[in-house]
């Protein structure tokens, strides 16, 4: 690591000395060819010269010429630098003009002779000249002293990448890993399809045609991974790229560390391509002032606050500046990472308190809403597992319902305005337990349209990424060298970032009224099995050959698909065309109390938890859409939304490269 000395001058004051020392040569110059000439330079044209020096160092420090690092410079900062010494010119011959035409128009004692502009951009021209020899001989020498002069093609110890892109994001790259004295990599052609750029050379680097013959080209060359260079990508078109160069070739992205809209940096980074990127739409941009504003200042509670879902609402809310945060979770190990994450990150400038309790247990959760007086709630504390709810049914009821019953009454009882429950696309026509219960949430939420407190609830489908989901399972069994396990071949899910779910939560919390169900266009539903593949292909493996995916079939409660969250006929749109609202006609607070009542009685019948049957009754009997796995899964093909999965056309292909 370099330890920059204090006694060495900066970056900026050593280029503004050595332009100084240009400007001073090229003044002694032009007065020693006066000399020659038999002449002598006025005084006004020395005052004219320092006039115009003075302005070019002005607009020089005001266009950013001393800013950038000029090692790197590309001719966008020569052109800044040509820009500012002809405004600079045009300034000071004015100014001197001014000056020459005051002395005349007041008669004064000494009047200067009048300007010549040829004067002016001679000097200008001279100067200017040497300082741009100067930057390019400092590139060149830099270069030359990092071992990266541009067109090494024997640097064997180098990495060869093909970039794909010759445009302006493509030629940054290239430029970059030329220069840059760290880099691993050496360009060895571009790839475009633009045919004014197909046959010329980018920076010294030959453009090659983007067509049925460019891996075999790829292939002769030293070419080792190539680097997606290109100024918009949309996942569709990423994913046939990666089709194309992925069985091949390595394959980065030159793109900023996160896409997935939670705050990505200004830079652009070299980085490995991820599932997310792969998804057959582009990342929802959720975001909104409107949202955030409305949570400034306010007292909000968040259960599950350590979970998946749960601390990245607690993440978003953070940003909105809440006069105070309520972190509640039962589970002490992911409240404690959370919390270190905001001690970290927030210090004392964010008011926050972590509170262990569960959802169960009516009278601390009483004691909790009594000391806090939280103005919004949102309930993402849930069990969540198929095939474990369906073995220890019990605890869906106890945790998912009743803790849902219990938190949206303290919501009510000590005046939150609003209360938010997380629900998930497994609630529409359920096949399982725990898609049942949450069907039942969804039905205690909308059964308080009366209260003062507005009851609404979100719905969407898998999360990427969150904990138990089927990301972490495949890169756990690929690092094992496989097999990839997969419960039918056949089936379908729709997902969704971490980040999307908890920007749609918070927008559903500012839009929420009374007893709504907002769902979100999340397209089309991905196969698990190209998941599975593209995992594959993403570690640098094949699939059937280097990993292998076996189907071990449908777990207990698990059907091929999820039905559409979109149903044009029963939604109603909002003010952002992401989200729509479910209309559903709601259950009175005495029905729903019956049916509560129902599954209470089941529990009490259950023996400690080991007579599912009896909860598997009692819920069939509660949720009227609730059925059986075989009912939906029999009849799986005649479904719209496997027809649609079937059928998803392949996008077309080209660079569109800037």
């Amino acid at each position: 690591m370099k330890i920059k000395s204090k006694n060495r001058p900066s970056r900026k004051s050593l280029l503004i000395i050595i332009d100084f020392i240009i400007f001073a040569t090229v003044y002694l110059g032009m007065a020693f060819c006066y000399v020659l000439g038999g002449k002598q330079m006025t005084n006004f044209q020395m005052i004219s010269i320092l006039i115009m020096i003075v302005f070019a160092f002005i607009l020089r420090l005001v266009l950013g010429v001393y800013s950038g690092i000029w090692r790197f410079a590309n001719s966008a900062v020569y052109l800044k630098l040509v820009i500012a010494d002809g405004a600079a010119t045009v300034a000071s011959y004015f100014v001197s003009y001014l000056i020459y035409m005051f002395c005349v128009f007041f008669k004064m004692p000494y009047i200067p002779g009048e300007p010549n502009f040829l004067f002016f951009a001679c000097y200008a021209s001279i100067a200017l000249i040497l300082t741009l020899g100067s930057r390019f001989s400092y590139q060149v020498v830099s270069a030359m002293s990092d071992g990266n002069v541009r067109g090494d093609p024997d640097d064997s110890s180098k990495i060869g990448v093909a970039i794909v892109g010759a445009g302006q994001t493509g030629s940054m790259i290239a430029s970059e890993l030329m220069y840059k004295s760290s880099s691993r990599y050496r360009p060895v052609c571009f790839v475009d399809n633009d045919p004014d750029k197909v046959g010329k050379k980018l920076l010294g680097i030959k453009v090659l045609p983007a067509d049925d013959d460019i891996i075999s080209r790829l292939k002769s060359l030293p070419v080792q991974e190539v680097f997606i260079a290109l100024h918009e990508l949309s996942s569709e078109k990423l994913n046939d790229l990666h089709e194309l160069y992925g069985p091949h070739f390595k394959i980065k992205l030159y793109d900023f560390p996160i896409r997935d809209g939670s705050g990505p940096s200004d830079k652009r980074v070299i980085r490995e391509v991820r599932i997310e990127d792969l998804l057959l739409r582009d990342t929802l941009d959720l975001s909104s002032h409107i949202s955030s504003d409305f949570y400034r200042d306010k007292v909000v509670l968040v259960t599950g606050g350590g979970g998946s879902i749960g601390s990245e609402i607690c993440r978003q809310v953070a940003h909105c500046h809440p006069k105070q945060l309520i972190i509640l979770d039962i589970y002490e190990n992911n409240a404690y990472e959370i919390e270190q994450h905001f001690s970290r990150k927030y210090g004392n400038t964010l008011n926050y308190v972590v509170e262990i309790a569960s959802v169960r247990d009516r009278e601390r959760l009483d004691a909790i809403f009594a000391h806090y007086k939280p103005d919004i709630v949102f309930h993402a504390a849930a069990h969540k597992h198929v095939p474990l709810m369906e073995h220890s049914s019990c605890e869906a009821i106890k945790n998912n319902i009743l803790g849902t019953y219990n938190t949206a009454d303290m919501a009510e009882k000590h005046g939150a305005s609003k209360f938010v429950l997380i629900s998930t696309d497994k609630a529409v026509n359920p096949t399982n337990i725990m898609g049942a219960s949450k069907r039942m949430c969804e039905m205690i939420v909308q059964c308080r349209n009366d209260s003062k407190t507005a009851f609404s609830a979100v719905r969407f489908g898998n999360v990427l990424g969150s904990n138990g989901s089927v990301i972490p399972l495949f890169k756990k069994q690929i690092a094992r060298g496989g097999p990839i396990t997969i419960t039918d071949k056949r089936i379908i899910r729709y997902f969704m970032t971490i980040p999307e779910a908890s920007q749609l939560v918070l927008q559903a919390g500012a839009m929420a009224k009374k007893g709504e169900l907002f769902v979100l266009n999340m397209g089309k539903p991905v196969k698990i099995l190209d998941l599975a593949e593209n995992m594959i292909k993403l570690s640098g493996l094949t699939p059937y050959i280097d990993i292998d995916i076996v189907e071990i079939g449908l777990r207990p409660g698990e059907k091929l698909y999820e039905e559409l969250l979109m149903q044009s006929e029963t939604l109603s749109a909002t003010d952002n065309n992401l989200i729509f609202i479910e209309k559903d006609t709601p259950f009175s607070r005495a029905e729903i109390d019956n049916k509560l009542a129902l599954l209470k009685s089941a529990l009490e019948e259950c023996a400690g938890g080991f007579a599912p049957e009896k909860i598997k009754a009692a819920m069939h009997e509660v949720v009227s859409t609730y059925k059986e796995p075989d009912e939906v899964n029999l009849k799986a093909e005649e479904a719209v939304e496997m027809k649609q999965t079937n059928s998803q056309p392949t996008s077309a292909f080209s660079y569109d490269a800037v």
